[in-house]
Formats: structure tokens, sequence, C-alpha cells
């Protein structure tokens, strides 16, 4: 289709990470244990087909915990759930599986921490996401949003004792400029013990940014509702690179390759590497000649199951 060869450069890492892989396998792993349906309280990660798929397997997806019926198998996404939200579950007396990331597990911990020791708090994210929903609503009140620089310099006096968290899944570059808004407005703001934007956000939107140096356009495969998806396409966009997010081959626009020599793709966090498989596969249709893995960090991190479903649960 191209004027020149054209060369697809696949992102390193990209795609599943561990808290998508551990959600994923609860699900599928309480289908085996309970049999269908088991309900998952929101989409257990932001990604259509993997909820089309596991929705054939027998999985029910549900916003609220009105649309489980009693005595039913419940899960919570990946992107965890507010307190609330355990109350009335635990009132109710459903079978909880808990499918929260570890890594957002960690901030709510740390905003129930700051909220003990008297601390004013400020979340980083975006209005809307589960996961800004769960983690604010771990605490009843003393917690404020900001979502841009704005934000910040809307905000009330906070007083001397005021501390941070983010969503785990922002684009590190906005996150920082914007906690330098609030290091100017609060100077003695407490940022978290360790950074709350987790390693597999901050490794594909590296792994973009290399590829940024190289490709044009760049292909991020993942959901709309994605927010790393979401976060990949901006960043490759601010690095000078046309970019698009697509939830699988269908949606390439032929022309989108025209005049391109190298096409990057990468894939959010919460997009399966058969995804990847089948959008090389529409691009060596679209006259793509070859396919290089690009290097990157090698990530080991595994999270295990909740003691009720390993072997001797």
């Amino acid at each position: 289709m191209g004027l020149l060869p054209l060369t697809v450069h696949l992102a390193n890492p990209r795609g599943f990470c561990a808290g998508v892989d551990r959600a994923i396998a609860i699900v599928e792993e309480a289908l085996v244990r309970y049999g269908p349906p088991v309900y998952v309280r929101h989409e257990v990660v932001h990604n259509r087909h993997v909820v089309d798929r596991l929705n054939a397997l027998g999985a029910r997806f549900v916003e609220t915990l009105e649309e489980v019926p009693d005595q039913a198998v419940v899960i919570f996404s990946a992107h965890g759930v507010a307190q609330a939200v355990r109350q009335e579950a635990a009132a109710r007396g459903l079978k909880v599986l808990d499918a929260t990331c570890p890594l957002v597990t960690k901030v709510h911990l740390e905003v129930q921490r700051l909220y003990r020791d008297g601390y004013a708090i400020v979340m980083i994210g975006h209005a809307g996401h589960p996961e800004v929903e769960g983690t604010m609503g771990q605490v009843p009140d003393r917690v404020w949003l900001v979502e841009t620089e704005g934000d910040v310099a809307a905000l009330p006096d906070l007083g001397e004792r005021v501390a941070y968290v983010t969503q785990t899944t922002l684009s590190v570059d906005d996150a920082r400029r914007i906690v330098a808004a609030l290091k100017a407005r609060f100077p003695t703001i407490v940022a978290p013990r360790k950074e709350d934007i987790c390693y597999a956000t901050q490794n594909r939107q590296e792994a973009v940014r290399r590829l940024a140096a190289q490709c044009n356009p760049i292909l991020v495969i993942g959901s709309k509702n994605s927010s790393n998806s979401n976060r990949l396409r901006e960043v490759a966009e601010t690095c000078g690179a046309t970019a698009y997010l697509i939830d699988g081959p269908d949606e390439i626009d032929p022309a989108w390759l025209a005049t391109a020599s190298a096409v990057g793709v990468t894939a959010g966090a919460s997009a399966p590497e058969t995804l990847v498989a089948s959008v090389v596969n529409r691009l060596r249709e679209l006259g793509a000649t070859a396919v290089c893995e690009e290097e990157g960090i090698r990530e080991t991190v595994h999270f295990p199951l909740p003691k009720e479903l390993q072997n001797n649960g």
C-alpha cells in the first residue's frame, strides 16, 4: 500500500501486566470452581475483547451490586472499589473475590494511613474513572481530586498537613507537571512513600517514546475506556508521532500507511497478545514486509491468586 517498504516495529514491553493477568485468572478460576454465572462489578479490565470472551464463558458484568442476586459470587474488578461497596457486599453475605490490582491496593492503604494521620489528601487522576472512585472512596472525606494544573490552583487552603496520591495509570509527564504545581502551592506536601504510577504504565510509556523516535504512525491497541492505552497514544503524540487507538485490526485505515516506511505497534496493559498478532497480520496484508521486536525491559512481576482460589483453596 505504501510508497516505501513498510516495517512493523513492536514495542517492548507491551500488553498484559501482572495485575491484568491476575484479574483475568481470578474470573476464569472462579468460573471453574463455582460454575457460571459469576458476577463481576465493572469490567474486570478495560478491554472489549477480554470482556466479551469472559462473558461467553459465563461471567456477568454489572455496574452495581443491586444487579447481583443473593448468594452469588461477585468479583471486584482490577480497578478496586470504595469501602461502601465492600460494606454492601458484606451486609448482603455475597461471596466476594477481590481482583483489585495489588498496586491499586497499595494506594488504598496509603490513603487510609494518611487519613488516620490527619492529612488533607489530593488525588491526581481522571474524574469518573473506577480506580479514582475506588481510591477516593477509601475515606469519608478530606480528599480532593485534581486532573490539571488549573485544578491545583482552584483547591482551597488545605493547611500545612497535605499529601498526594496518584492514579496508577497516569501519564508520567502529566503527573510530574501536576506534582510540581502541588509543591509550589503546598510547599510541605507529602509524596507517596513509593511512586503510585505502576511499573507497567511507566515501562510501556518509555517503550512508546523509543518507538516514536523511529516510527510514524504508531498504533496503540486498546479499548477507548482504557486509561493506560489512552496515555500511550498521548505519549506518542507528545513525541511527535501520529498515533491511533484501535480495538483491533478492523479499525486500521490503510490511508494511515500511505507514506509510512515504519509503523510502530504497542498494546495497553489490558490488551491481549492475540490482538497484537492479528494487527500484525493485517499490516502484512496491507504491505508490511518485515516485523521487528524492539528491545526493552523484561518484566518478571507476578501476583498470586487470592488464597481461596489457590490449589488448596
